[in-house]
């Protein structure tokens, strides 16, 4: 009866203790930043050729990028890898399904479908964001930080021929 009694205590302490540990895996937001962020704005983008494409890119100009490296965005419920531009520039690239080529092979011999792409599956955006809001995921010193910014400003849209 004792033993079954502190085997439950132990048990019920262990629970307790995890649940707390889970508390640290969540995403906080940096209020200050090591780098200064400039005016972020983003622009559409439509290919001019039949399934050229079209997309978003989020333009991220940086000051100050010391001993500091930027991964990643999230933007309009999406996440991608910021591409590094120049010293003071990074990019966002969105691309959408719209206007892109999508050739799939339907068969029915096994083989002459083994050229299809595979489906991509969006993972779910941990932050809830307004369409004018970004967050920029970035690593100093081997550690993740996150960093919110406010009114993302929209350009007028590029038509590429």
């Amino acid at each position: 009866m004792k033993i079954s009694k502190s085997i439950l205590q132990l048990l019920l302490v262990f629970l307790i203790t995890c649940s707390f540990l889970g508390c640290s895996s969540a995403k906080k937001l940096q209020k200050h930043t090591p780098f200064t962020v400039g005016k972020v704005y983003y622009k559409a983008w439509v290919s001019g050729v039949k399934g050229g494409g079209s997309g978003t890119n989020l333009f991220i100009p940086i000051a100050n990028p010391k001993n500091i490296v930027l991964d990643s965005v999230y933007f309009m419920g999406k996440q991608v890898k910021l591409e590094h531009k120049n010293d003071s520039l990074f990019i966002g690239r969105f691309k959408k399904e719209t206007n892109s080529s999508q050739d799939i092979i339907m068969s029915n011999t096994p083989y002459a479908e083994y050229g299809n792409k595979v489906p991509k599956i969006h993972k779910k955006n941990p932050f809830s964001l307004k369409d004018n809001e970004c967050i920029i995921s970035y690593t100093i010193k081997s550690k993740i930080m996150y960093f919110k910014v406010d009114n993302v400003i929209k350009k007028k849209s590029s038509q590429y021929r």
